[in-house]
């Protein structure tokens, strides 16, 4: 048995409820992750195989947290195989794992390849290029957002408003999907779409994961789309022990896909399902949970909960007003400056919050002014740098040659003789014969198109990528056997010495190579019998690292700066949101799309980010094309209980930052660091 005393009342019966279908409603700040780990750890100790259980979650990161609590509550199955350990994972991790097994019923070969957006984007440019006359250049990332939307909600006679969508729809969709599949390519939406299609179209693969998953567990359930809802739905209709998790007030994600009816018709259904409420917030004082609520209780269509904390009422709610956003960022700095030389709060403890990525510009000019440390979310991800970026497309190459997205990257990479015009040509020759580039390569009757000297790079190109896939594939990985072989590898294709002379400055070239050696260092951690098998493993995972968790962690004295919508999940004991106004939140764009339940959910999830104190701010005008234009506070703050507000004249009064304090502490601590120095 476990201890359950250090759950409360509802917790408990939460973990207790394991038969059946249950909904969970655990608001912001409920321990719902604890909850979870202790019905998955209560399972085990009341003799549930743990291969029987799934947990499926939004982020790699969510994931990995749930399983090393699990771990530590349940020591022995950290030294178990992987396949005796539940399966904690995302939704599209779980649709990986089961077209790795599965794929070839679909007409796919094994050691299919996923494509991320820039890769997306490739080939869709491609097309493009076919098809499209240069008087109408649509773009390409909106034709890809189409493509996602027409492949989700269906293509059956479909009309949308827009030209780009009906051109999309009409001629484009095919052509896609016919380029991923001649590359044995499949998108993030496929490894969703294609597990649902073989359980449809092979009832046996169905019946053996309803047989392995006799427990599910869905985490974020609010954020849960269509294809993912019919997935659990048809897993769990045999044993029907499926236990979801989720907020509808912190459903934030309907713009991408999100169907927050999942979650508000859950006992439609499930007409026989428990439901449990999670209402004591360890997050946040009563004061900010009081606000949140009024606000939130605004949305009629909605489970009615109450958050509460037994941390007290807390300081009063600021509310302040400024001229533009220059002014505005000023006051951000000045409150920063105050709580961290005045009040000696760490920057780290505090977040600035936005709802558009523009809002950050004049902030973090204001910042650099006064050399206050920072940390935007979202900067440039380690996956994205270009020589990562180039490493990864050679091991793709590698496990799948066909995958004409990683080829067209590498070929002449370093040069070797195979310019763009060859590629292109090359490409076109693909395309008439309906198979990939390499296969074009191959093909020696299609070879005679090409100049003499392109034909010998051709063949050597060949011989290179096929002689290092016979190594890959024939040989057991040991210690770091891999990881040294692609480090010769490209050491002798010239590749290091390439990044070299691409990056003049020596320092940035020995940071791209580290950057190299830190990535293929981490290989061997994985599982797999062969070389090629861990290249797989390693690839799917980079493909599936989608949350960019990377950019979220807190950076050591620096204040959070980060949008509303990538802030749920975190908490800060002392947070600003900024330009609180009609047209920012809610956004003017959700306005027309009659969205405001769903901006005001942004709202309510960014307020109860704060731990201790929060301060919300709005201009009276805010620059646009070069001219301000007047500003009106957000409908959403008349929404707040005035009684929980503090009045501005006495924001103003204590948040005035006494610059002759600020001197006299700087000196203080330059006298410290001396004396210090001298002994």
């Amino acid at each position: 048995m476990i201890e359950l005393e250090h759950l409360n009342k509802e917790q408990r019966e939460a973990v207790l409820t394991v038969n059946g279908p249950v909904l969970i409603l655990a608001g912001a700040g409920t321990g719902k992750t604890r909850v979870i780990t202790y019905r998955i750890t209560h399972l085990l100790a009341n003799g549930v195989n743990a291969s029987n259980i799934l947990a499926v979650t939004f982020t790699n990161k969510a994931a990995r947290e749930m399983l090393e609590r699990v771990a530590k509550s349940v020591p022995k199955i950290r030294d178990k195989e992987k396949n005796s350990r539940p399966l904690i994972c995302t939704f599209h991790s779980l649709g990986s794992r089961i077209l790795r097994h599965n794929i070839e019923k679909l007409g796919y070969k094994h050691n299919f390849v996923i494509y991320d957006e820039s890769e997306q984007l490739t080939v869709v440019k491609k097309i493009l290029s076919e098809i499209v006359t240069r008087d109408s250049k649509p773009d390409p990332k909106l034709i890809v957002s189409i493509i996602s939307r027409i492949k989700n909600l269906g293509n059956n006679g479909r009309h949308y408003d827009d030209p780009t969508s009906n051109l999309v729809a009409e001629r484009l969709i095919k052509k896609y999907e016919s380029a991923l599949r001649a590359c044995n390519a499949v998108d993030y939406d496929d490894l969703l779409l294609l597990p649902l299609k073989l359980f449809k179209e092979y009832p046996d693969t169905l019946e053996h994961y309803r047989n392995k998953f006799k427990f599910i567990m869905v985490d974020e359930y609010q954020d849960t789309n269509s294809v993912q809802f019919e997935l659990m739905r048809l897993l769990a209709e045999k044993h029907r022990n499926l236990c979801v998790v989720g907020d509808d007030d912190q459903s934030i994600y309907g713009w991408r896909g999100a169907e927050i009816s999942n979650i508000l018709k859950f006992e439609e259904f499930f007409p026989d399902a428990k439901i449990v409420k999670l209402e004591q917030n360890y997050r946040s004082t009563n004061t900010i949970l009081e606000a949140s609520n009024k606000l939130i209780s605004h949305n009629p269509k909605r489970h009615s909960k109450k958050l509460w904390s037994s941390k007290g009422s807390g300081e009063k709610i600021k509310v302040r007003c400024f001229e533009n956003e220059e002014v505005e960022a000023n006051g951000i700095a000045d409150w920063l400056t105050y709580l961290n030389k005045i009040m000696q709060i760490p920057l780290d403890h505090c977040a600035v919050l936005f709802r558009t990525n523009q809002q950050s510009r004049p902030i973090e000019t204001a910042l650099r002014k006064e050399g206050i440390s920072y940390h935007l979310v979202g900067g440039q991800s380690f996956f994205d740098r270009r020589e990562i970026r180039d490493v990864v497309a050679f091991l793709k190459t590698f496990v799948n040659p066909d995958d004409d997205v990683s080829l067209l990257r590498i070929a002449n990479v370093p040069p070797r003789g195979l310019s763009d015009s060859i590629m292109e040509k090359l490409l076109h020759i693909s395309q008439n014969l309906n198979c990939s580039v390499f296969s074009a390569m191959m093909n020696s009757q299609a070879l005679k198109e090409l100049p003499e000297r392109a034909i010998a790079a051709v063949v050597d190109f060949i011989l290179l990528i096929n002689n290092t896939r016979k190594q890959l594939k024939n040989k057991a990985s040991k210690n770091n056997e891999l990881e040294e072989l692609l480090i010769n590898y490209f050491d002798q294709i010239g590749y290091f010495q390439e990044l070299k002379r691409y990056d003049k400055n020596p320092e940035a070239a020995e940071n791209r190579l580290q950057n190299i050696r830190d990535f293929l260092n981490g290989i061997d951690n994985k599982d797999g019998a062969t070389m090629i098998d861990k290249l797989e493993n390693v690839l799917d995972e980079i493909s599936l690292e989608t949350d960019r968790e990377d950019d979220i962690e807190k950076k050591k004295n620096a204040v959070t700066l980060i949008t509303m919508h990538s802030c749920k999940g975190l908490e800060f004991p002392h947070v600003f949101i900024a330009g609180v106004e009609d047209n920012l939140i809610p956004h003017s764009r959700s306005c027309l799309e009659d969205r405001i339940d769903e901006e005001r959910r942004l709202l309510y999830v960014a307020m109860t980010r704060a731990m201790q104190s929060l301060t919300i701010s709005f201009c009276t005008s805010r620059k646009s094309h070069g001219n301000y234009k007047p500003c009106h506070p957000s409908r959403f703050l008349r929404e707040l209980p005035q009684n929980l507000i503090e009045n501005e004249a006495d924001a103003e009064k204590e948040l005035t930052i006494d610059k002759g304090k600020i001197l006299f502490q700087r000196f203080k601590e330059l006298l410290d660091s001396e004396s210090s120095s001298t002994d």
